[in-house]
Order: structure tokens, then C-alpha cells, then sequence
């Protein structure tokens, strides 16, 4: 089976390999082929496979090998551009497209997918492009559905404490060079790739402004929820998104109003039986345990915790924490978990 892997040597691209190469039961052993920009064509990148040499992505490269998975780890824009394209190839197979950017998460056309959840979205829509959904979409998805099909949600509140990962590799290093310039070199951290030095601070306001005075990360949970989970276009959902200085891995607190009553037990127990789901929530020991960024780095499954009635709604009401690794079940694992559900149901033909 021939995957391909564009934008290669980014952070979500640097995951995807990885989750190909632990699930190689599935992939097989052979390595996908890595594409990036000219700049960093030839070079070698080390990974669980070896040393791997980067190519130049040109259309024409990539439609030539007939892939049977293309991952996008790329920009909107190119996306755009080059996603559509590349569900064809020269041999007049398709090619199944993966594509993590927001290009396509709210086309109608194309399903926006966690594959525990909406995986059938594929089949129904006849389509060979996928979406990847937003990384704190994603995470809050995997605990919100059980919950919404046992009892029904009606309305929905989210704030998100999302770590420097979701900027990326250079979000993470601005943090990391701006901790040492204030701990060890006693300077004020500079800033270029959030607005305001992220040390020490919480940022709450990111991506751009919109007219009802949310931003659009804020309205990314609001869109996408809605479609994933196949909810009105009118469904109540606010979001406020908030930058805090973690390293890795999301966390979300989440106030929900259910149709029906709810029952705490009943619903930590559901949870805990739910697929890419981990009930973590032992609060009244000694050394209590509950979602963390810590935990979850580096963790397929998303932690939930802090499971409890709410006191806004009653009866009728649920609160709980997630935590999630935004690059893993935000990103590239999803992506790489819809390929496998592709081969699972013999959808490559």
C-alpha cells in the first residue's frame, strides 16, 4: 500500500508518520513517501522508519505514484489549490485525500470526520476527500457523543485551554525560547507567532475576529460540532478559546443541558466503555487523578474527568474536563484512524 505524507516535516506531518509506522499491521512496513516545500527537498528526515529523504511536492510527482492515501499536513490555501486534484491519479485509480487544514471543513459536499463517530459521512457523500476537523473539535467530540446519544444534549458550552502545540512547531518554540529568555536570561520573552509573549500569560482570544465578536477557533467548535455529530445548523454551542502556556496536548471544560436527566455514575460509566475515550477521574483519594496536559501528551485516547452534575442545569446538566494531545487525536491520528477504517471496509477499490 503506497501512503504519501505532504508537508512532511511539520509538526502534525512529523505524527502522521509515526502513527503510520505504529499501525503498520494495518499499513504495512513500507514507508510512506515524504513531500515538502523546495526548501526542504533532499533533505533527511529520521524517524521510526530510518532516515527518509524528503521530495519536492509537485502535482504531477505525487499523481504519478497512484498513492491509495494522501495525507495533507499543508496550509488552506494550498489545499485548495491541490486537494481535489489528487483524489485522481495517472493510473485512473482514486486516491483517497486526508486533509488536516479548514479548507473543506464546511464545504456540504465533503465529509467532516472522527471516524468513532461519523465514518459512514464517507460512504454517504461519495467522496474521496476527507476532512480532518479542528484539533479541539476532535477532542471534545470523542467524550461529547456518547454522552449526546444516551441523553441527549440540548445545549452546549465550551472553554478550551489549548497548549502552544495547536500553533504548531513554531508556537512551540516561541514558548520554549520565550521561557528561557524569562527564567535563565531574566528578559522579557519576545513574541511573533502569538500576539503577546505566551510565558506566564494566557492569551483569550485566538485566530481572527468575527462579526459576533467570537473568533473563528471559537466558531470552528460551533460549525463543526454541528456537523460531526449530525446536530441543527441552528444548535446552541459558545465557545471561548483560550492560548495557556502548555507545551502539548489541549484541555476543554464542558458544560452541557441534556433533554433528558442525567445520572453521574451512568454517564462516567458510559464514557469509560467509549472508544478513544479514558475515564480518568479519582478525585477523593490521596493522589487524585483527573485530566491533565501531562497524561495526555503523547496519548491516543482523550482523558476525561471531573465528571459532575451541573449546578446551572440540575438534573438536566453535565460538567466535565478533557484533555486530548491536539497533534494525535486532534490531528494526525484521526487522519490516520480514517484511512484505516477505509481499508478496514475495503473501501480502496
Amino acid at each position: 500500500m503506497k501512503i504519501a505524507v505532504i508537508g512532511a516535516t511539520g509538526a502534525v506531518g512529523v505524527e502522521i508518520v509515526k502513527c503510520c509506522y505504529e499501525r503498520r499491521g494495518v499499513f504495512g512496513d513500507e514507508p510512506p513517501d515524504l513531500y515538502a516545500s523546495a526548501r526542504s527537498a533532499g533533505k533527511v528526515m529520521a524517524g521510526p522508519y530510518g532516515s527518509l529523504t524528503i521530495s519536492e511536492f509537485t502535482l504531477e510527482a505525487v499523481k504519478s505514484k497512484s498513492y491509495s492515501f494522501v495525507f495533507l499536513a499543508v496550509s488552506g490555501s494550498f489545499s485548495l489549490e491541490n486537494a481535489i486534484p489528487l483524489t485522481t491519479n495517472d493510473s485512473g485509480t482514486a486516491t483517497y485525500v486526508i486533509d488536516n487544514s479548514s479548507a473543506y471543513r464546511y464545504h456540504d459536499e465533503v465529509p467532516l470526520v472522527v471516524p468513532e463517530i461519523n465514518f459512514s459521512a464517507i460512504a454517504a457523500l461519495d467522496s474521496r476527500l476527507v476532512a480532518n476537523p479542528n484539533c479541539t473539535t476532535a477532542i471534545a467530540a470523542m467524550a461529547l457523543y456518547p454522552i449526546h446519544q444516551q441523553f441527549v444534549i440540548k445545549k452546549l458550552i465550551v472553554s478550551t485551554y489549548q497548549a502552544a502545540s495547536g500553533a504548531g512547531e513554531p508556537g512551540m518554540q516561541e514558548l520554549l525560547n520565550g521561557c528561557k529568555s524569562q527564567l535563565v536570561d531574566n528578559q522579557t520573552p519576545s513574541n511573533s507567532v502569538f500576539a503577546h509573549p505566551l510565558p506566564f500569560n494566557c492569551i483569550p482570544m485566538i485566530d481572527k475576529l468575527q462579526e459576533n465578536g467570537y473568533t473563528k477557533e471559537e466558531m470552528k467548535v460551533t460549525w463543526e460540532t454541528r456537523k460531526i455529530c449530525g446536530l441543527a445548523d441552528d444548535f446552541p454551542v459558545s465557545c471561548t478559546a483560550v492560548r495557556i502556556p502548555t507545551y502539548r496536548a489541549h484541555s476543554e471544560s464542558i458544560v452541557l443541558e441534556t433533554e433528558k436527566p442525567v445520572d453521574v455514575a451512568a454517564a462516567q460509566a458510559l464514557l469509560d466503555s467509549s472508544p478513544g475515550v479514558k475515564l480518568v477521574d479519582d478525585i477523593r483519594s490521596d493522589n487524585p487523578k483527573y485530566p491533565m496536559p501531562l497524561t495526555a501528551t503523547g496519548q491516543y485516547d482523550v482523558e476525561v474527568g471531573r465528571v459532575r452534575r451541573s449546578e446551572a442545569f440540575g438534573d438536566y446538566g453535565l460538567e466535565f474536563f478533557v484533555s486530548g494531545d491536539q497533534l494525535l487525536r486532534g490531528a494526525a491520528l484521526n487522519a490516520v484512524l480514517v484511512a484505516e477504517e477505509c481499508i478496514k471496509n475495503g473501501d480502496l477499490a
